[in-house]
């Protein structure tokens, strides 16, 4: 069956209080994709996040962040005042102010908490209970590295960065309150999401949701769970993870996240991951795993390295991962998309064919071989039915902008391509992104700043580089029926209308 979708971020929502959140806008917004006739809505990852600010490095894997618990909400509940919240800074313009979200958002957060604690205790006591197997470390972790200023667990006292039990018991004492706080925290996270999840559910839209292949180096699943992956006997990375010098990057991409034991998982029968997969299973319908070639091979590189050129190739877990997470998704009736992109090699190929998933496809590369290896794999004429088709993801420009930065010989190839002989690039624009949603690939998902036609402003985020990420936000005044309509219209010419959304308008 043909399905199409749109790639918007939490963050990105419209609303007030400084970021997009689980409110009565993204409830709007499931309207958007519901009068559209989309089936998917696709976001990033939802993980806490610390230092750069990006989903893709966050506290934990399978916590929530508290960014996006609804500032409305709570004052319905009566947890917050609304002058409260109106007083407190966390906006400076229309991007996302990281520095005052973290300034004012958890104060906020806070204040509801010490009104609702009493109110909620049976509710929390039996959300802790539940999730105890996550919980109770990430909590620990989070009021910890608060009580040091929110330095790098690899700067704590050695007593506690080893987890030594008598620092463990007077550090969960000392900060009881605390810890409580951020059990609260995610109590009210998941409360939030899971009932905005039922009213897409409900709407007939599908949630793709973003699992980063790695784990943050200052993440509770690090301090809690060391064993999982490649440290010293001090619990700091000996190897971490990024990507070799490529067309874009001449002394490649480097990471620092740590890499995988993958024997010791492989030891385990692969627990945590399946662990892992059922968690994300019960937050998203779909999974995207992020940097799927890294489970052929990944790129090793020295924890002591200043750039990428020193790293090596080494073996991943393949199809023993995949065959040991299998009966999880079947279980949870989940699906998961292949992120396979950048230089592709055979056996990355093979793995994909073989683990049945699709895999994923951009436009903008069918025209940039730099960084892909082959262009013509990314065409649109010659997609496969079980691919995932994109104009471009939060990684890349926005396809008006991508357009503006072509040299001369490339935009006239696409020109070509797209059979347009005007030189408006807003045209154009639209132009490729019809050709993406008319291709063969069972599946469409378009950035919403290409439906908008925004120029690179608007990007999400530019990778290694520090700064103006992760920030744009969509405005209300853009989500209009007349261009939920004229999406529906070019959803229904390719074939790609929600059948559960067929008599919308």
């Amino acid at each position: 069956m043909r399905r199409g979708g749109i790639l918007l971020p939490i963050f990105s929502l419209p609303g007030n209080y400084g970021i997009g959140c689980f409110s009565s806008e993204a409830r709007h917004f499931i309207d958007f994709l519901k009068r559209a006739g989309q089936t998917y809505w696709q976001i990033l990852p939802l993980g806490p996040t610390g230092y750069g600010d990006s989903p893709y490095q966050s506290f934990s894997t399978f916590a929530g962040n508290p960014y996006f618990i609804d500032l409305e909400r709570l004052i319905e509940k009566g947890y917050l005042k609304k002058e409260e919240a109106d007083e407190a800074e966390m906006s400076d313009g229309s991007d996302i102010s990281y520095a005052l979200i973290y300034k004012n958002r958890i104060k906020l957060l806070r204040t509801a908490f010490d009104r609702a604690y009493e109110k909620e205790y049976e509710d929390l006591f039996e959300f802790a209970k539940d999730n105890s197997i996550w919980l109770d470390d990430y909590a620990m972790f989070m009021a910890i590295k608060n009580h040091f200023d929110d330095v790098s667990f690899t700067l704590w006292p050695d007593d506690i960065r080893m987890r030594e039990k008598d620092a463990m018991d007077s550090y969960r004492e000392m900060l009881s309150d605390d810890i409580v706080f951020y059990i609260w925290l995610q109590y009210e996270f998941y409360h939030e999401w899971n009932e905005l999840k039922e009213y897409a559910n409900e709407n007939g839209i599908r949630i793709i949701g973003d699992l980063p292949i790695y784990v943050s180096p200052d993440g509770a699943d690090v301090w809690s769970h060391p064993e999982l992956f490649q440290l010293d006997e001090n619990r700091r990375p000996t190897r971490v993870a990024g990507c070799p010098p490529d067309g874009f990057s001449p002394d490649g991409q480097l990471w620092g996240n740590p890499l995988y034991n993958w024997e010791y998982h492989e030891e385990t029968g692969f627990e945590w991951w399946k662990k892992r997969i059922a968690a994300a299973s019960n937050l998203f319908d779909v999974i995207r795993i992020d940097h799927f070639r890294g489970l052929d091979e990944y790129y090793s590189i020295p924890a002591d390295a200043d750039t990428a050129v020193s790293g090596e190739w080494f073996e991943g877990p393949g199809m023993k991962l995949i065959r040991s997470i299998s009966p999880v998704l079947e279980e949870k009736g989940s699906g998961i998309i292949c992120e396979d992109l950048g230089f592709i090699t055979d056996t990355v190929k093979q793995l994909v064919a073989d683990s049945g998933y699709p895999n994923m496809k951009v436009l903008e590369f069918a025209f940039d071989s730099r960084d892909t290896g082959n262009s013509s794999d990314y065409m649109p004429y010659g997609y496969p039915k079980n691919c995932v088709a994109y104009t471009g993801t939060h990684d890349n420009e926005t396809l008006y902008g991508w357009l503006e930065g072509l040299d001369d010989e490339t935009i006239k190839r696409v020109r070509i391509f797209a059979d347009a002989k005007e030189s408006d690039l807003a045209a154009l624009t639209q132009r490729l992104v019809r050709i993406t949603v008319a291709s063969p690939a069972d599946t469409a998902i378009i950035p919403m700043q290409d439906y908008l036609g925004l120029d690179n402003s608007a990007r999400i985020n530019r990778p290694s580089t520090l700064g103006g990420n992760w920030i744009w936000r969509v405005s209300s005044a853009d989500l209009t029926d007349e261009l939920a309509d004229s999406i529906r219209e070019m959803t229904v010419s390719y074939g790609r209308l929600n059948q559960k959304n067929i008599d919308i308008i």
